[in-house]
């Protein structure tokens, strides 16, 4: 999704990156880590894909960083069941997804989440995502990320924890209840009278700005990549003026 329809968040993943210092590599050739067609029930389908991501990702040394907590969830939790009758897969899955982090998770875990000094002048609110958050286990990080945004007011939302109603294809195939679960979730963000909300999963992130664009709503739903990158560029730009 970040690759066909949502670049600016794999070039500002790329940015930030680049910022802490670090070298970074970009597969061309890499295509969906196939949680789509594993989670609509087409495991025969998925297969093939996610033997693709692993050959490919077990070429490159290093870390592997996804801008979505999908995605490193699929990888890491679910490789394992995806590949349980061959075992030698399974393995190799394994030795990738422990290398295997989602952005936010990443930058806490080896440069603290005071690693991003930027600064942005707005006010916004953090959706929690379901996969990043009881997936992959981070909760208040990416908060605590961008609380050291100057600038950034962040205003708590309410139920924050509670999906926003996406869930890939549960979106398309039970669309009432899901539109269900987004309204509650977009009567708490405009509570929150916020001009942004952050989301680390592109996913969500298309859910919620879709609803509130129906809505006739100003807001904006940004991913965290984007703000993290454009408050980097802000003080970058604020140096250079001096």
């Amino acid at each position: 999704m970040v690759d066909q329809v949502s670049t600016s968040v794999g070039e500002s993943t790329f940015d930030i990156l680049k910022h802490l210092g670090l070298t970074v590599d970009f597969l061309d050739d890499q295509t969906c880590c196939g949680q789509p067609a594993f989670n609509s029930g087409f495991r025969s389908e998925a297969r093939p894909v996610a033997a693709r991501f692993i050959k490919l990702f077990e070429q490159v040394n290093g870390p592997i960083v996804v801008p979505s907590g999908s995605c490193a969830a699929m990888v890491r939790n679910y490789y394992g069941d995806l590949f349980r009758d061959d075992p030698q897969m399974a393995e190799r899955a394994k030795q990738v997804g422990e290398r295997l982090f989602e952005l936010t998770e990443f930058i806490s875990r080896y440069f603290g989440v005071d690693a991003i000094t930027g600064k942005l002048n707005d006010s916004a609110t953090y959706h929690k995502c379901c996969h990043l958050l009881r997936e992959i286990g981070m909760n208040e990080e990416p908060i605590e990320m961008l609380s050291n945004i100057d600038g950034l007011k962040m205003t708590t939302l309410e139920r924050a924890d509670v999906c926003c109603g996406f869930g890939g294809a549960f979106s398309v195939k039970m669309s009432d209840i899901s539109s269900a679960i987004l309204d509650e979730k977009l009567d708490f963000i405009e509570a929150t009278g916020a001009n942004i909300v952050i989301a680390a999963d592109s996913g969500c992130v298309f859910q919620m700005q879709g609803g509130l664009r129906r809505r006739g709503s100003s807001v904006q739903v940004v991913h965290i990549a984007e703000v993290l990158a454009k408050s980097l560029r802000n003080v970058i730009s604020t140096e250079s003026a001096e």
